[in-house]
């Protein structure tokens, strides 16, 4: 049987052992891709068309099989902390994240350039 919380003093004694902490561009635990860096130009777009007025963020350009497409945009969804899915090899994130995410992409080696307004 737990013990009810009845303060904030109790619910700051809670030990969450198993949480990951806060990713940064530079963490280990972000999945590394194994498709060249220098040969790739990745453009990141911004659009609401066709989404009934929802923003979302497209990343074209990025060459490989489909698994290191699967583990770059999860690296990515991690990173900023939102949904996505990929279509005819352009990774779309849900929301605004341009900004966030080519300063992430760089990090991580790659040359990305800003589409749109």
């Amino acid at each position: 049987m737990t013990k009810k919380l009845n303060s904030f003093e109790s619910l700051g004694n809670i030990n969450f052992k198993n949480l990951r902490k806060d990713i940064s561009p530079n963490s280990s635990s972000i999945i590394k891709t194994d498709t060249p860096k220098k040969n790739q130009n990745l453009e990141a777009h911004f659009s609401n068309k066709g989404r009934a007025g929802k923003v979302v963020t497209i990343i074209k350009g990025f060459d490989g099989d489909p698994q290191s497409i699967k583990k770059f945009a999860k690296s990515i969804k991690t990173y900023t902390g939102s949904g996505g899915t990929i279509k005819n090899k352009e990774i779309i994130i849900q929301g605004n994240f341009r900004d966030k995410i080519i300063v992430f992409i760089e990090s991580l080696g790659y040359k990305v350039k800003r589409v749109g307004g």
